[in-house]
């Protein structure tokens, strides 16, 4: 059986991390706890689960500080978590499972990441991150901001699923900074540091110097698949901000020169024609996500919605507006499907029997 590591970087996190360390009790086999500032008793709460507690001046580096807590790790693996994230209590047995049968050449454990959620708490936006390495291998943290460990050596698939449940709102503005500090410091990007400077940049409304970092990024030809095919829809978002549709709509297309069409693409799609009551082009991209395959291992930000509840409820609209109730009534009851708990799906059964019982009365 392996033993692993639990290595994390914390700052004031005294409500969420006990929580964490709870979600985890018994499954790993040391507690690292780095605390890089804490000004609140994140330390007092950390010393409930372990002794292993050390202080890291922070450098505007996260990849630096969680590297310096990899090197506290001494068991045979060593796994990251962040303070908001909890291994649910449904997952704890499959975890152990996974620990008491790895095979022993394993390198690195991929473990899908849930980080939103819909009314019924079920994830709507997951994707696959490398969640535990070899330890004394080499293995370590790369970027600033957004850090990642470069995958290499045999990879293990896990099913195990780790949710980040935020209690708190994060400093938003943090990353960009960092980003800005690095650009007026002269410092180097690689392609994956420009394609999130690039999505940061969209995300804080700087459309202007979000289309010229995205689009030099786009340019670059070492620039992973999936990042490019995101940097499209981040750049078709730059483009609406600037009011220019048809930049916008020509940078979601330009995403199919990459790949194949994924659901998110098919839904910005469906949704740009839909606002503009082109209803029937609308329906075309709706359905093309509906049929999109949806890879959860391949890395992507996977927007699960778009591969289901989201079409199918914006179908219903499209068909509704375009006078046709039953295919209406049809997409509505597959996004029921999809999310029964849902506002929307419920309010619009509501509205639709209501709009057909008065059809009735006419005739």
């Amino acid at each position: 059986m392996a033993s692993i590591s639990l290595c994390m970087i914390v700052k004031n996190e005294e409500e969420t991390l006990p929580r964490c360390l709870e979600s985890v009790k018994g499954l790993t086999d040391e507690i690292i706890i780095v605390d890089t500032g804490s000004e609140d008793g994140t330390k007092k709460a950390a010393a409930g689960y372990t002794d292993r507690i050390y202080d890291y001046v922070w450098k505007d580096d996260f990849s630096a500080a969680r590297n310096y807590a990899f090197e506290k790790g001494e068991c045979d693996y060593l796994m990251w978590m962040d303070a908001d994230d909890v291994i649910p209590e449904g997952e704890r047995e499959k975890f152990l499972e996974m620990k008491n049968h790895l095979p022993p050449d394993t390198d690195i454990v991929m473990m899908p990441y849930a980080v939103s959620f819909d009314e019924s708490g079920n994830s709507t936006f997951t994707y696959y991150r490398e969640r535990i390495v070899r330890n004394k291998a080499g293995y370590l943290f790369a970027g600033r901001v957004h850090e990642v460990i470069p995958p290499a050596g045999k990879i293990l698939y896990s099913d195990v699923r780790i949710e980040h449940r935020k209690l708190k709102t994060a400093d938003s503005g943090r990353n960009l900074r960092i980003y800005e500090d690095m650009e007026a410091k002269g410092e180097r990007f690689d392609s994956r540091a420009l394609y999130y400077y690039g999505r940061e940049l969209a995300a804080h409304r700087k459309y202007r110097k979000g289309i010229k970092v995205l689009k030099s990024f786009l340019k670059r030809p070492d620039g992973w698949k999936e990042n490019r095919i995101d940097a499209c829809r981040q750049l078709a978002f730059c483009y609406y901000g600037l009011n220019d549709e048809e930049k916008a709509l020509g940078a979601l297309f330009s995403s199919f020169e990459i790949d194949v069409p994924r659901g998110e693409i098919c839904c910005d799609l469906g949704r740009h024609f839909m606002d503009r009551g082109s209803y029937g082009q609308a329906v075309y991209w709706l359905k093309q996500a509906l049929e999109a395959k949806r890879d959860m291992k391949s890395g992507a930000f996977i927007q699960e919605d778009c591969y289901g509840f989201l079409p199918a409820i914006l179908l219903c609209v499209c068909f509704d507006r375009m006078g046709d109730l039953k295919q209406a009534e049809k997409y509505n009851e597959l996004a029921g499907r999809y999310n029964p708990a849902s506002f929307y799906y419920r309010e619009n059964r509501d509205y639709l029997r209501k709009k057909q019982k008065k059809n009735l009365n006419i005739y």
